[in-house]
């Protein structure tokens, strides 16, 4: 029974039910440091899976995460964007910096090698492969398209579909901040 005045958390994104512990990740930055979710508790952290190649899904999130974050004001400090490449070939952490940069500044980009990466994404149970193409970088990656978010205890709680509204997001990441 819920006291009165409570009541359970309503969100946009899809709900993990009951909420699960996040697998573990940790991931190369740029800077030479490591990324690990672990060390994120205390922050809602927003986690894609993409490359910097792609034409079209990565750029439009990027873009869709930018605006999640003005919409947040003051709260989006304590929110951490991290764009996961699933092209170690293409994607080093500098190159995979710059291109998450040109989005907002304080995104993250992190990557891995390939084996690592597999084992990180069979952990979230997606999956990305390398298709053969007749473009100038010679191949394509098909990847998932959904944001898995994880809340301040790193709990993974909601999944958000390529294309959701940014103000949807805003209020359920406002939610998460709250202890939601």
């Amino acid at each position: 029974m819920l006291a009165a005045g409570c009541r359970p958390a309503s969100f946009h994104g899809t709900a993990y039910e009951p909420p699960e512990t996040a697998p573990s990740v940790v991931l190369q930055r740029a800077n030479g440091a490591k990324f690990s979710l672990a060390d994120q508790h205390g922050s809602v952290v927003l986690l894609y899976f993409g490359y910097t190649h792609c034409p079209d899904v990565c750029p439009t999130t990027l873009s869709d995460w930018k605006r999640v974050k003005e919409g947040l004001g003051r709260d989006a400090s304590r929110v951490r964007f991290v764009f996961i490449s699933v092209d170690p070939d293409r994607d080093d952490p500098v190159t995979l910096q710059h291109f998450v940069s040109r989005f907002d500044p304080g995104f993250i980009g992190a990557t891995a090698d390939s084996a690592t990466l597999a084992a990180i994404e069979h952990s979230f149970h997606v999956n990305s492969s390398r298709e053969e193409s007749t473009s100038a970088g010679g191949y394509s990656v098909t990847h998932p398209s959904q944001t898995f978010v994880v809340d301040k205890r790193g709990n993974l709680r909601l999944l958000y579909s390529f294309g959701m509204q940014t103000s949807d997001m805003v209020s359920d990441i406002r939610q998460l901040l709250r202890g939601a």
